[in-house]
């Protein structure tokens, strides 16, 4: 029989067309060199540090918050055995709003861009900041004390469920592909930047006024202080353009390419395009929002005992003075901040999941004998305990802000990681404190807390396990990211010269 007279097959006919359309596909370059993004050193380190600026200023507040607990207690609320847990229930309470604040700027961010964004959160941030420190006590205006200091948090607590995930994305999106940990680890820099002058300034009104007028009035001065940063961290941020992701984004969704080049500064999705639903998000990324609250909530636990809970706990449950553990406080803070870059780096060249999987590891085994030690009552013993913790934390604190915005596609990733992030710190994070404390009051026993960290670090295991590895790869969503017009261009002829077979 000739072949054209063979019956044909429809199952191989449509195993060929498959076939021919994989040649097809190999056959054409997967990354154009024009879709490739060169990134301008100089600019990426603005946009770096502007950000981390920004993220200082956020923690640089929660820091005076931690490290002011008691007397906080003692000014706001009337006299009691529960006044600490009362101080740590405000703090928790205005995490209960960052999931509505990570609602209402993520999306937002994703419309009409980082930038814009973030100036915003600066602004709300460094407004309740600052008003804390004009509010009376207590003793002067009785329950109107409290609920002015509530107010205070929540609008602090609204305006930071958009500035994580903001400035960790606008990180992400101007960072080369093969150096975003490095540049990832500037933000946590940012964070431990924040809660050591945190420390330092209160360590230093302590000494120079004294427990009296501390409580008097000079507990007012840091969140005072804390208006001009934000000023300043406005300043760097509007200075910058909007990021190439973005505006990459933006230009095919307009279909005008010539958009980017008109609007490059100022880009806007919600001109042309209708606004994504947030059903749509959970629609499409639930598994990808689980994950990331796994690893949030495990990491926040963590970061939140260590540089929120701990000054209140070995002040108040053990009874060290409130100096000395300042003190060790800061060495240990000063001394993560020292290698984070280098942690950015390790996670670069190995991958993003080892790293994170050494911290946790680090937390599950460690957290136990570090809080043994603190219970030895010396300064040594301290300062060992929250080397080793803080040896375990930069760990996550160095690799976590490129790891959870390469998670999500470039036209949610703004809005799914606020939700994601928020939703997380809010039920773990931000409730960590308080639920330590109480832990201690009921139980008695000074190492619950570390039995309750142990626990998310378990959490944490999990979730790095399933997570995927990320490192030097293009966030998804967008094109490859280089560092010079020479790696780009050996990008695109690996690309071309693939086999067809």
């Amino acid at each position: 029989m000739k072949h054209e007279d063979q019956p044909r097959d429809p199952a191989a006919l449509k195993r060929h067309r498959h076939l021919f359309r994989a040649v097809r596909r190999r056959r054409t370059p997967k990354v154009r060199r024009s879709d490739i993004t060169v990134t301008d050193e100089a600019t990426v380190k603005r946009a770096t540090k502007a950000a981390a600026v920004g993220n200082a200023m956020e923690w640089f507040d929660f820091g005076i918050y931690a490290y002011l607990a008691v007397t906080i207690g003692k000014v706001f609320f009337p006299a009691g055995s529960t006044q600490l847990l009362a101080s740590f229930t405000a703090f928790a309470a205005s995490f209960l709003v960052r999931p509505l604040g990570g609602l209402f700027f993520g999306p937002l961010g994703d419309r009409i861009g980082r930038k814009k964004v973030l100036a915003l959160t600066m602004v709300l941030m460094a407004a309740g900041t600052f008003c804390i420190g004009l509010i009376p006590s207590y003793s002067s205006i009785g329950l109107a004390s409290p609920v002015l200091l509530l107010v205070c948090r929540l609008v602090q607590g609204f305006s930071t469920g958009g500035e994580y995930g903001g400035a960790a994305t606008f990180i992400a999106e101007y960072a080369p592909d093969k150096r975003r940990g490095f540049f990832g680890s500037f933000l946590e820099l940012g964070t431990l930047a924040g809660y050591t002058g945190a420390a330092a300034l209160v360590l230093v009104l302590n000494t120079a006024l004294g427990d009296d007028m501390m409580l008097r009035w000079g507990w007012r001065i840091p969140f005072l202080v804390g208006g001009p940063i934000g000023v300043v961290g406005l300043y760097l941020r509007m200075r910058l353009d909007e990021t190439p992701a973005f505006r990459k984004r933006a230009a095919q969704l307009s279909h005008s390419p010539e958009a980017s080049a008109v609007e490059a500064n100022e880009p806007r999705l919600s001109e042309n395009v209708p606004q994504k639903e947030l059903r749509s998000i959970f629609a499409e990324q639930w598994r990808t929002l689980l994950l990331c609250i796994g690893l949030v909530a495990a990491y926040n636990v963590t970061d939140y005992m260590l540089l929120s809970y701990m000054p209140a706990y070995l002040t108040d449950a053990l009874g060290y003075e409130n100096s000395m553990e300042l003190v060790a406080a800061i060495i240990a803070m000063v001394a993560m901040a020292a290698v984070i870059q280098r942690v950015g780096h390790l996670n670069d060249r190995f991958g993003r999941k080892p790293v994170l999987m050494t911290g946790m590891v680090g937390f599950f085994v460690l957290t136990i004998p570090a809080f043994a030690l603190f219970q030895q009552g010396s300064f040594g013993a301290v300062l060992l305990g929250l080397l080793a913790l803080g040896a375990c934390l930069v760990c996550l604190l160095g690799t976590m802000s490129a790891t959870l915005p390469a998670l999500f596609p470039t036209d949610v990733r703004y809005g799914s990681l606020s939700i994601g992030y928020n939703v997380a710190t809010a039920v773990f994070g931000g409730t960590a404190p308080g639920v330590m404390t109480y832990l201690v009051d009921t139980t008695g026993d000074n190492l619950a807390p570390a039995y309750y960290a142990s626990g998310a670090a378990v959490l944490g295991i999990v979730a790095v396990a399933l997570m995927k590895e990320t490192a030097q790869q293009p966030l998804a969503g967008s094109p490859p990211s280089v560092s010079t017009h020479e790696e780009a261009r050996a990008l695109a002829r690996a690309e071309t010269n693939q086999p067809t077979f």
